[in-house]
């Protein structure tokens, strides 16, 4: 089978990176001769040198700025149905380890070697993105591989994210088995919540602010909380379990706060709950306009900077919402910000963050830095996919 797999070379000198195990072959990288041009999007190659050094099974896409992503670097070992199984069994086995009891993120992409694969498991049930077109085409032993080491009940397909346009894939949604009615309970923090995991955000519940939810919940304890942004009340019902006094849980969605009500009644908090149907700066002037003040604030916005050309304007949206949000704390309260935004660096959202709080008159203290949870490991060479940022301050 190797020796089936088309070749496809790098420019002189330009193969270093790759050797010393950067996953990512950019297409100026690449010799794009007819043959590599000719090639489908997702095939799976042969890497190798200019000077015809192997440098692993990849796979490729003519037509993308990330034209290879390395899976193998033993050139003797095939990509099948085996190698996929050892995969997906490593990856389950941190999970267990780190979060035990079926409820995490299994497949975090490159960091597993499992590059453009995203699985969410919700017990019996995984949703899947397939964000790069070398995973469609793999996605045939790589679904026998799910079934030998999991066989999950149903599985979800969430083939809408904005990664597959720049792949050159079609945006679908799908359960390609079993079937799923309405909401999933999920267990996280010793509380129930509730995934939408064929029509909510992502794949129905961000397990990636796991940690950062428990250490909200931890100093909530009678507390006043305000949680914008809610979606399905990750951080606002856990906090009422963890003794907050009053939560009001702000969302635009209809059906995100439904899921945030049905987490409150189960986990027997729904009288400290209270919900807001808003656009938050819109509700936050409101609320600054009537002297609320709370012991907690959480602003977990969704991005605001979906790609590079958005960053200017991202960054002045989070300077006004820590400023808005930091006007709302009451003396000697907390305020947790945070930015899934891949492309605002860490660095900018604390400036920006830092300024905001000190635009409406405030000293801050940061008690914790933090990013997403251990199921969404870190390729060690792709720093920039540490795409979550959060900040959780004691104000004065």
């Amino acid at each position: 089978m190797k020796s089936e797999l088309p070749t496809v070379r790098l420019q002189p000198q330009r193969h270093k990176r790759a050797r010393t195990g950067y996953p990512w072959i950019f297409s100026n990288e690449i010799q794009m001769d007819n043959a590599a041009k000719a090639l489908a999007r997702g095939a799976l190659v042969q890497l190798a040198a200019s000077h015809g050094e192997p440098l692993g099974t990849a796979f490729f896409n003519p037509h993308t700025l990330i034209a290879a992503r390395i899976l193998e670097r033993d050139p003797s070992r095939a990509v099948d149905e085996a190698w996929c199984a050892d995969r997906i069994a490593a990856a389950l086995a941190l999970r267990e380890r780190l979060h035990p009891g079926g409820y995490y993120r299994l497949v975090h992409a490159e960091a597993d070697g499992l590059p453009g694969l995203v699985i969410d498991r919700y017990g019996d049930t995984l949703v899947v993105q397939r964000n790069a077109a070398g995973i469609e085409t793999l996605w045939p032993q790589l679904s026998a591989a799910i079934d030998r080491v999991l066989s999950p009940s149903a599985i979800v397909l969430r083939d809408d994210t904005p990664a597959r346009a720049l792949e050159g894939l079609a945006d679908t949604v799908s359960t390609v088995r079993g079937s799923v009615d309405g909401p999933i309970r999920i267990a996280e923090n010793d509380a129930a919540f509730f995934a939408d995991v064929a029509g909510g955000q992502k794949t129905g519940w961000f397990y990636d602010q796991r940690d950062n939810r428990r250490a909200v919940a931890s100093v909530a304890a009678g507390a006043r909380v305000l949680d914008l942004y809610t979606y399905a009340g990750g951080f606002g019902v856990l906090a009422a379990r963890n003794g907050a006094t009053q939560v009001t849980l702000v969302d635009r969605s209809d059906g995100a706060l439904d899921l945030a009500r049905q987490a409150a009644e189960a986990n027997g908090v729904a009288a400290k709950c209270r919900y807001e149907k808003a656009e938050v700066f819109a509700f936050l002037e409101r609320l600054a306009g009537a002297g609320e003040r709370f012991d907690v604030v959480v602003a977990d916005p969704p991005a605001f900077a979906k790609s590079r050309k958005d960053v200017p304007t991202a960054l002045k949206g989070y300077r006004k919402l820590a400023r808005m949000s930091a006007g709302l704390v009451a003396p000697r309260g907390f305020l947790f910000a945070a930015s899934c935004s891949h492309n605002v660096t860490a660095e900018s959202f604390l400036e920006e963050v830092a300024r905001g709080v000190h635009d409406a008159g405030r000293s801050a203290r940061i008690v914790r830095v933090a990013g997403a949870a251990g199921d969404h490991p870190l390729h060690p060479h792709l720093p920039e996919s540490a795409y979550l940022k959060a900040l959780l301050m004691a104000l004065d």
